[in-house]
């Protein structure tokens, strides 16, 4: 029961910290709230490329959950990395 709870939260973690990284994308480097922007880049089929940049922060999420030794939650920012994957794929 601890690692299905363990993995909910490490997917619960890679989906959360993929769009914040969307979210400090968006706001540094462009002049758009977070909502407005979202909608233009959907509107110029640029979405996928931003839930793309989002998810490199899932990259220090991961390492420092192998580095605190919890494997099981790692391997749900995995899947949160390969559910984001096939919604850019889809979007």
């Amino acid at each position: 029961m601890k690692n299905k709870t363990d993995l909910l939260l490490g997917f619960s973690i890679g989906i959360i910290s993929a769009v914040f990284g969307c979210f400090l994308f968006i706001q540094l480097f462009t002049k758009f709230t977070f909502s407005t922007g979202i909608e233009l880049m959907k509107a110029e089929g640029k979405l996928g490329k931003i839930i793309t940049l989002g998810t490199v922060l899932d990259l220090g999420v991961f390492w420092a959950l192998l580095k605190l030794n919890k494997e099981f939650m790692a391997l749900g920012v995995i899947l949160a990395v390969i559910v984001l994957t096939l919604i850019t794929l889809l979007v």
